[in-house]
């Protein structure tokens, strides 16, 4: 890991030193490179995971043991210059009875996490002044993650090939511009959908008003080579703010076809959520609405979906009569054991088809520094979409 992050520095450095003696400019690539080695920072994550899933048009439950052991490197700066490099292992502890989408055990429920050994994130950056510049693979996560995100639930995160430009300005102005290639999905290397390419252009705005009041704005481009039917073109808007207590939460989008996507629609995105905390509870209302036009649902495929329209992850694909989700929760601490409990509704946006219910629950324990316990439940209930299912994990996470 460490020399592969030498040569990339070196490169960098060596096409940016201009001194009048080789010799010495190489010598003096040579100590930046060790320093930006040996002051660099390594990290260590380990997440054990036991999941089940009981789904009542499949006779077998799924039973899915597996750990994530990841090791990153971070270089210290030099000139400005630093890099990246991150490798997952994901490995079955004990039988694999569940579908990883790829190990062919199709008689049991979808659990998609792979095994496999692959880099996760490799990438050289360059900061100066508030601009931060980077190529390579990377995590990129715009706020809530609901149009772009890392889908880190799952053992096998979802990463960017990308050039990308980070500008945190002086007056809070924040802009978040990446051109990228190709998305690494979380199915691994051995699936036929491992990988989205194509042309595809991520914008993410945002400017806090003041410490209560923040807008962000957001362009996706996204033209795929080969998944033409799923090419996009999203603009939108979204408003956070803590009004007299009451968190607030606003966002608005139209997505329409883009590149030789072959169908013509233009859809509507909606959110609306408010929040406010009781004593020790906070309460929350909210409803989200994924638009549909021509036979086609709003979709936000680099989503992490599994944060929103419940944890039983029935709606990954958005139905071609759209989506509307209505839901209540409540969260809240019993010393240091966090508790979650969320209450959906589904139903179509067109022909107000009633798609079932579903109910979470979540909760988390520290069990040491560095050292995290969580249970998460999921109960869908279904009416006209999908079968009922039931879901539960225990996760232990371990990172030095």
């Amino acid at each position: 890991m460490k020399t592969y992050l030498a040569l990339l520095i070196s490169a960098a450095l060596g096409a940016s030193v201009l001194l009048p003696s080789e010799a010495i400019a190489q010598t003096a690539v040579l100590k930046d490179v060790q320093s930006a080695i040996t002051d660099g920072e390594t990290k260590v994550k380990m997440r054990y995971r036991y999941e089940r899933v009981d789904q009542d048009n499949i006779d077998k439950t799924a039973n899915a043991s597996t750990l994530l052991s990841r090791l990153s490197f971070k270089s210290a700066e030099v000139k400005g210059f630093y890099g990246v490099f991150e490798v997952d292992n994901i490995s079955a502890i004990g039988n694999e009875n569940y579908n990883s989408t790829v190990n062919g055990n199709t008689q049991y429920p979808v659990v998609a996490d792979p095994t496999l050994t692959e880099v996760n994130q490799a990438y050289l950056g360059y900061k100066t002044g508030n601009l931060d510049l980077s190529f390579g693979r990377q995590r990129i996560n715009h706020n809530d993650q609901r149009f772009v995100g890392g889908v880190a639930w799952r053992q096998n995160e979802q990463t960017y090939d990308a050039y990308r430009v980070q500008y945190a300005g002086d007056n809070k102005l924040n802009v978040d511009y990446s051109y990228v290639y190709n998305v690494n999905r979380i199915f691994g290397p051995d699936s036929q959908n491992a990988d989205l390419q194509g042309n595809i252009h991520l914008l993410n705005v945002n400017y806090p008003i003041n410490e209560d009041h923040k807008l962000t704005g957001f362009a996706y481009e996204l033209d795929f080579d080969t998944a033409v039917g799923i090419s996009t073109r999203t603009l939108g808007m979204s408003y956070d703010a803590n009004i007299s207590n009451v968190k607030v939460h606003a966002s608005y989008a139209t997505q329409s076809d883009t590149g030789d996507n072959p169908t013509d629609f233009s859809a509507q995105y909606l959110a609306l959520e408010a929040g406010v905390k009781i004593s020790a509870v906070t309460l929350g209302l909210g409803y989200e609405s994924l638009g549909s036009d021509n036979g086609i649902g709003f979709s936000t495929p680099f989503a992490t979906l599994h944060k929103f329209n419940g944890f039983a992850d029935k709606f990954l694909n958005t139905p071609g009569v759209g989506l509307n989700d209505v839901y209540f929760k409540a969260s809240g601490k019993v010393g240091k054991l966090g508790l979650l409990a969320v209450w959906h509704e589904f139903d179509s946006d067109i022909g107000s088809i009633d798609f079932g219910s579903e109910l979470n629950l979540n909760a988390t324990y520290p069990l040491a520094d560095k050292v995290g316990l969580l249970v998460r439940y999921a109960n869908f209930s279904s009416d006209e979409f999908a079968v009922d299912t039931n879901k539960l994990w225990a996760m232990l996470t371990f990172s030095f």
